[in-house]
């Protein structure tokens, strides 16, 4: 495409920053500064270089744009109002408060138009890694022989980020895996205009990151607005290295742009006081001076821009139009492809998914770290868009997907690993914050279901990227093993204790703790049948029994693990005199106390509750069935901290848990030392009934 800059686009670029001033001056607080300065970039990339529809944000084929710098947000809103992706100039003039479109942060599902929630700085840019993933994953599912640039398929991601996000560990870490797996859909504009909060940058940010980011296997460009005359916006040059940057197909693309943030504003450009605060108006007038408007005006937009911008929805017809002629000869050439695709966008999956559970002979043990591996790699002969791996530790998570190939460059294959474009299993290598962000780009950007496996203690290095794919209900699964102390003889630094507990304080995260390998397949089962948010999967290192359910058995089929609760087990004395909670291997715990109450003549109820989140949902009556209020003894039994079960065992309840951190030892010394033992369950049963 012919590079075009006329008058009309330089006002509109101005229309986009003083509209930027006005919306901050108005609610009296924000970042005006980066959206004045970058508006130049997101209007050559929204109306110049991306394809999208603004009629509408979900088409598939369009590319996708991260504002990795989130607090920044109204370089994105502007660019929505001009274009005519849904928000009108009272939207920008409600910006920041409550009920409005324009929330202080883009927030998917809120916005239409935001592809992704990006709040903590470096989210964005690495869940953007994530989305080049599964763009390129998807053409390799559906369109794999198709020549490069030719399928229906190929499209880019494009973010602009900032120099927080360079200073982040989380794009440090995402990039790394950017260069190493060659994603040349990736090219990313680094806004540096070295100011923060603090003010110039030098005084904690330093580094070459040009020469970091080619150490990482990138395509690096720069291109400098500030020139020995003067500060010039030259645009043309900035298009020119985006498109250069889409023909190196084996790099991701780094465009370094030096900027002056809060330009033109005459006394505070270039200052940390524009940064994240008013302009004052003062400030705001003399920046409308500057560019020739009247400082009496606010909120101005010229008809002619706005007519001119909105033209946006006449010229991406023409691209869909063009697009849509390739995506219906892939469809006709590829009925059982188009078919597929169908599916994942209707949410759902595949028929064969139940039979395909494998059952697990009842009298065997099996940890169910060994259990979950063995249902993905049954659940992937049947489900193609089921893809995942672990952060380097695939061995002790067991999730890979036997004979798969990995998702790698062919020329990055081991003795152990055979590399493709199109593979399926995934190697995040010791990067977990990396692996929780690159699963939400992945969730976001399609329908495939991905999957990442750590050990549960590593869970905190990946937290902020867990919390906020609950905040933006994505299907993100993760998959965390060795998930109490009884992994025993690697010690306290391992063994999770406040994990389970603060995990499930998370708003939207369903914390999944199977008891035994069939409720394991069928926690799987309902995982992949959810779409409204994340889960993770909370998985033993040592073999735990597996229980008969046969009919008669006096145990409850696997079946109601979806419930998230239920009666495992009740009581053999006729009576319930105690409700004995328990999730994952401290089951067997409770079904041993079970017995050994028996034999004193009190009734004990085991209930397995291998989901909480998932209880909460089921009707008061279900609820009231598994945990009748009548019976006030309770005890909860869970290898952690106890935070959080008050509101299931009450003022008479008592907890059987870890209130401090571990040691190194096999895990049944750890069971008896720390009292996670049928005996102690039987103590406190009996207190709690004394109670």
């Amino acid at each position: 495409m012919t590079f075009e800059w006329t008058e009309l686009d330089a006002t509109a670029v101005d229309t986009a920053r003083l509209l930027a001033v006005d919306a901050v001056e108005k609610v009296g607080n924000g970042h005006p500064g980066t959206a004045m300065s970058m508006a130049p970039v997101a209007y050559t990339l929204y109306q110049k270089v991306m394809r999208h529809d603004p009629r509408d944000t979900e088409w598939i084929g369009r590319d996708r744009f991260v504002l990795s710098i989130g607090h920044s947000s109204l370089t994105q809103y502007i660019q929505l109002f001009l274009g005519g992706f849904g928000l009108e100039i009272e939207d920008l003039k409600s910006f920041r408060t409550w009920g409005s479109k324009t929330p202080g942060h883009p927030e998917y599902g809120h916005t239409k138009g935001v592809e992704i929630t990006t709040g903590p700085l470096g989210q964005g840019l690495a869940s953007a890694v994530g989305m080049a993933y599964a763009a390129r994953f998807e053409r390799g599912l559906f369109d794999a022989d198709a020549a490069a640039g030719t399928s229906p398929f190929d499209h880019n991601i494009y973010v602009i980020c900032g120099d927080g996000d360079m200073q982040e560990g989380v794009t440090a870490e995402a990039s790394s895996l950017a260069g190493h797996q060659k994603l040349g859909n990736l090219t990313v504009i680094y806004d540096s205009n070295q100011i923060s909060i603090e003010d110039d940058t030098d005084i904690a940010f330093t580094e070459d990151v040009a020469a970091r980011y080619r150490s990482y296997g990138w395509d690096v460009r720069e291109v400098s607005w500030r020139t020995e005359t003067g500060y010039v916006e030259d645009v043309s040059a900035l298009y020119a290295e985006i498109e250069a940057g889409k023909t190196v197909a084996d790099k991701p693309t780094l465009i370094i742009l030096s900027t002056i943030i809060g330009y033109p504003a005459p006394s505070k450009q270039n200052t940390g006081k524009i940064h994240g605060s008013a302009l004052g108006g003062v400030e705001a007038a003399a920046t409308k001076v500057a560019l020739g408007w009247n400082p009496d005006e606010s909120f101005v937009v010229p008809a002619e821009v706005l007519a001119h911008t909105r033209s946006l929805a006449d010229r991406a017809a023409a691209v869909r139009a063009e697009w849509q002629v390739k995506f219906d000869a892939w469809a006709a050439r590829n009925p059982e492809g188009a078919a597929l695709l169908a599916r994942l966008e209707l949410g759902e999956l595949p028929d064969g998914l139940d039979s395909a559970l494998p059952e697990f002979e009842a009298g065997t043990s099996i940890a169910t770290r060994a259990a979950s591996g063995k249902v993905l790699n049954a659940i992937a002969a049947v489900m193609p868009e089921l893809w995942g791996g672990s952060a380097d530790l695939a061995e002790s998570n067991l999730t890979t997907i036997n004979g798969a190939k990995s998702f790698v460059p062919a020329e990055h294959s081991t003795a152990h690993w055979s590399g493709s474009d199109y593979g399926r299993v995934l190697h995040f290598g010791i990067r977990e914050h990396a692996m929780g962000a690159i699963l939400n780009g992945i969730c976001l950007h399609g329908k495939t279901r991905a999957y990442g496996g750590t050990f549960l203690i590593f869970s905190d290095y990946m937290r902020p990227a867990v919390r906020l794919a609950a905040l933006m209900k994505t299907p993100s699964i993760f998959v965390w093993t060795h998930d109490s102390v009884a992994l025993g003889e690697d010690g306290p630094t391992h063994q999770p204790i406040e994990q389970l507990a603060t995990l499930r304080a998370i708003p939207g995260l369903d914390i999944v703790r199977p008891a035994d390998a069939n409720e394991t397949a069928w926690a799987w089962k309902t995982i992949l049948e959810r779409r409204e948010g994340p889960a993770g999967i909370a998985l033993s290192r040592q073999n735990l029994p597996v229980y008969d359910r046969s009919e008669g058995s006096g145990f409850a089929a696997a079946s109601h693990t979806s419930k998230g609760a239920y009666v495992l087990a009740d009581s053999p004395t006729g009576t319930v005199d105690v409700i004995l909670i328990a999730t994952g291997s401290e089951v067997g715990v409770a079904v041993d106390a079970r017995a050994a109450l028996a034999d004193k003549g009190i009734g004990a109820r085991v209930v397995s509750a291998p989901c909480l989140e998932w209880f909460e949902e089921q009707s008061a009556e279900y609820r009231e069935s598994v945990l009748p209020s009548h019976v006030t003894a309770r005890v909860s039994v869970e290898a952690g901290l106890s935070l959080g079960w008050d509101r299931y065992i009450g003022a008479n309840g008592v907890a059987v848990s870890i209130e401090h951190f571990g040691a190194s030892a096999d895990y049944q010394t750890l069971f008896r030392e720390f009292g996670i033992t049928s005996e102690a369950v039987v103590a406190a049963a009996e207190t709690s009934i004394s109670r």
